[in-house]
């Protein structure tokens, strides 16, 4: 059943859990990520990310998104991930996503105030809540060089921008990295603190994978509610498909589809997601 993801992260922020915030790009990764949630009796938040469009549109992920959710008997979030084209979103929000995301970080702070108010004003018009980010994740790929796009999320500018944009959820920047790392990720702990304690909405930490375990599972005790992983989810694919080499191009897709339920599965367990049961 689709539902809002703002009672979720409410609980997840009560109960110092995070829910894994799954990337689907094809039928295949959608449906192996409702599998693990059913097997686990959790919610689940299905994303379809803006950039891969050349892989499932918008429209596709509707469709198979609202098709699937309305097949089980769990909360599931439908989130359009790092919409930046204002036509994408607003068709997002008027065909069933239940969630987007305004990514306008790489602007300067007014303009990320702006179009973000914009999005907030349409969503929340339709009963859909939104997620921004203040502060920016780079690339993993930069991470070691020293000159990754990366730029932290300011505490006070934090608190002022959900202020004036009333977003429901804001992804923050402590030092973590999209993509796979070329170094070894430093997350300020202290900096998640002051935010977690101060912004007034639930935490969203983007660029989880290869982040390491016991760096999640701190944040998760530290304010963070929603983690999104993708990358890992995809090595965990290939792995799978390596270790088994399949003959068939059929057994081929079973393998990358079990891979991706086992990496699925082990977030869910450190990420301490069962504690949504005990709410």
């Amino acid at each position: 059943m689709l539902v809002t993801s703002t009672e979720l992260l409410k609980t997840a922020k009560e109960k110092h859990f995070a829910f894994p915030h799954f990337n689907f790009w094809s039928r295949a990764s959608l449906k192996a990520y409702l599998e693990v949630a059913q097997d686990l009796d959790l919610p689940v938040i299905l994303a379809c990310a803006e950039s891969h469009c050349s892989y499932m549109t918008t429209e596709e992920a509707a469709e198979f998104g609202k098709y699937y959710a309305n097949k089980v008997n769990i909360p599931v979030v439908l989130h359009l991930d790092h919409g930046m084209t204002s036509s994408i979103i607003k068709y997002a929000i008027d065909n069933g996503f239940t969630s987007v995301m305004i990514d306008a970080s790489q602007e300067p702070f007014d303009e990320n105030v702006k179009k973000t108010r914009e999005v907030v004003d349409y969503a929340h018009s339709k009963g859909v809540v939104v997620e921004a980010e203040i502060g920016h994740v780079g690339t993993g790929s930069k991470y070691e060089e020293g000159d990754s796009d990366t730029r932290y999320t300011q505490v006070d500018a934090a608190v002022d921008f959900v202020n004036q944009t009333t977003v429901d959820s804001l992804a923050v920047s402590i030092g973590t990295a999209h993509g796979t790392y070329k170094g070894t990720p430093h997350i300020n702990f202290d900096r998640l603190k002051e935010l977690s304690a101060n912004v007034p909405v639930p935490l969203v930490l983007h660029g989880g994978s290869s982040t390491g375990d016991e760096n999640l599972s701190r944040v998760t005790e530290n304010g963070i509610c929603k983690i999104n992983i993708f990358t890992d989810i995809t090595i965990a694919a290939l792995n799978k498909v390596r270790e088994n080499n399949p003959e068939t191009y059929l057994k081929l897709e079973n393998d990358a589809y079990e891979g991706m339920k086992e990496m699925a599965t082990h977030y869910y367990q450190v990420f301490h997601t069962e504690r949504y049961k005990n709410k």
